[in-house]
């Protein structure tokens, strides 16, 4: 929460914008999962997607996808 910065006098807030907000996913079929990398490859990753314009997500769901293709 953060202070209602209209009137600076008030001891009233309001929720914070910046804060987590959970976000209805519209596709039920997906499950969430954890990873741990560490931090040089983590970093190559978020550069690899930004300079792709992609998410971190999708391009681990791609190569997640195009190995079990590849082992079947």
């Amino acid at each position: 929460m953060k202070k209602n910065l209209s009137d600076p006098n008030t001891a009233e807030t309001t929720p914070s914008s910046t804060g987590p907000e959970k976000k209805k996913s519209k596709n039920k079929s997906k499950k969430n999962t954890s990873l741990r990398l560490d931090k040089q490859t983590l970093k190559a990753l978020k550069i690899h997607a930004i300079e792709n314009d992609t998410s971190i997500q999708k391009l681990i769901e791609k190569l997640i996808k195009d190995y079990l293709k590849k082992q079947a």
